[in-house]
């Protein structure tokens, strides 16, 4: 959770509670939030999670911001890049979503490599814009659209 410290939880019971929060979400008629297991598939091994949020439904499709997260020792092995193809691939064909919008810390290199290999768009790039280990740090910003996809 190094470059999410702000989601991290500090104890069993707060992820406890956010477990019963996230099972509540995914029975809800107005589901907002869709969180994924990443695992190993011939072990089961569990190595991070992905989903998005939805933050704005139009006319069109919903709009998403899209997040992820794996231990560090699957990092550069590709399961990042193969479980948000998966998941672009369900948003757009079963979730109705029309845009996919995520971003990292610019020095997260391999977050941000993902991103491009799922040919993702690169929309921004904010100087000194994000808190992260007591610094301001630079931010890039990403989008795909359906008829990109």
């Amino acid at each position: 959770m190094r470059y999410l410290p702000n989601i991290k939880t500090g104890n069993l019971n707060e992820s406890r509670e956010n477990l019963v929060k996230s099972i509540e979400e995914a029975n809800s008629k107005d589901r907002k939030l869709y969180f994924f297991r990443i695992e190993n598939r011939a072990t089961k091994e569990y190595i991070g999670e992905i989903g998005y949020t939805a933050v704005k439904a139009t006319p069109f499709g919903k709009m998403v911001d899209m997040g992820y997260f794996i231990k560090e020792k699957h990092w550069g092995k590709g399961y990042t890049t193969e479980a948000l193809k998966r998941v672009i691939e369900y948003a757009f064909e079963d979730g109705n979503v029309y845009r996919i919008s995520a971003g990292c810390i610019k020095e997260n290199k391999g977050s941000e490599r993902v991103m491009v290999k799922c040919g993702m768009v690169k929309e921004a790039e904010y100087k000194e814009y994000q808190l992260h280990e007591n610094k301001l740090k630079d931010r890039v910003e990403y989008r795909l659209l359906k008829h990109e996809w």
